[in-house]
């Protein structure tokens, strides 16, 4: 099974991502080194808070070049899949680090949708790609977010949460899940096996 590098900067779900890609057979290891990044077979972004303290975080350690330059498989989860576009509305304005065109806008509420959005809701909309294969439309994955990614041309599935929301995007070498695929049940932890699985 592969070996796999998680970024251990300060902002995020690292243990549970660790634990679940360790029941997966996976070999885990965490970075907050810029050696680390560039040296990964396969890397995994995680994230959860506030935009601008991740970003800041990252340009303190160095991360944010390497990461930029990373040219194996790499997964951003939750705030992780965010933090690969290019700007975030978030506290007036944050730049990302621009691997996918577009902007994070914040979700707003309403009746039928309280922000955040937390909670299980069901994948739709699947494009084939390798991340997502095994992956059909009875599929459910486990959210907490208030911000949304833009719906573009790297939305690879979607769910509905009083719209379109894109929850797996892809580009190029670079994927994210805006849920948490380590709280996801059977359906993340395929998603997280065919990670492990990408061609490095």
């Amino acid at each position: 099974m592969s070996t796999v590098t998680i970024v251990s900067y300060g902002a995020g779900n690292v243990a549970s991502v660790q634990f679940a890609l360790e029941r997966l057979g996976a070999t885990v290891r965490l970075t907050a080194e810029p050696a680390g990044v560039a040296d990964a077979e396969r890397l995994i972004l995680p994230g959860v808070g506030a935009a601008g303290y991740a970003m800041a975080r990252l340009s303190e350690l160095g991360l944010v070049e390497p990461i930029r330059a990373f040219p194996r498989p790499l997964l951003g989860v939750c705030l992780g899949q965010q933090l690969l576009f290019e700007r975030s509305e978030e506290g007036g304005g944050v730049s990302l680090l621009g691997l996918i065109p577009g902007q994070v806008r914040r979700m707003a509420p309403a009746p039928n949708r309280p922000v955040p959005h937390m909670g299980w809701s069901r994948l739709s909309g699947v494009r084939p790609d390798p991340l997502l294969e095994g992956i059909g439309p009875d599929a459910w994955a486990y959210f907490v977010h208030s911000y949304v990614c833009p719906d573009g041309e790297a939305t690879l599935a979607r769910a509905d949460y009083g719209g379109p929301i894109p929850a797996v995007v892809g580009h190029a070498n670079r994927w994210g899940c805006q849920f948490h695929p380590e709280r996801s049940a059977a359906a993340g932890a395929r998603i997280l096996r065919n990670f492990l699985e990408l061609k490095a």
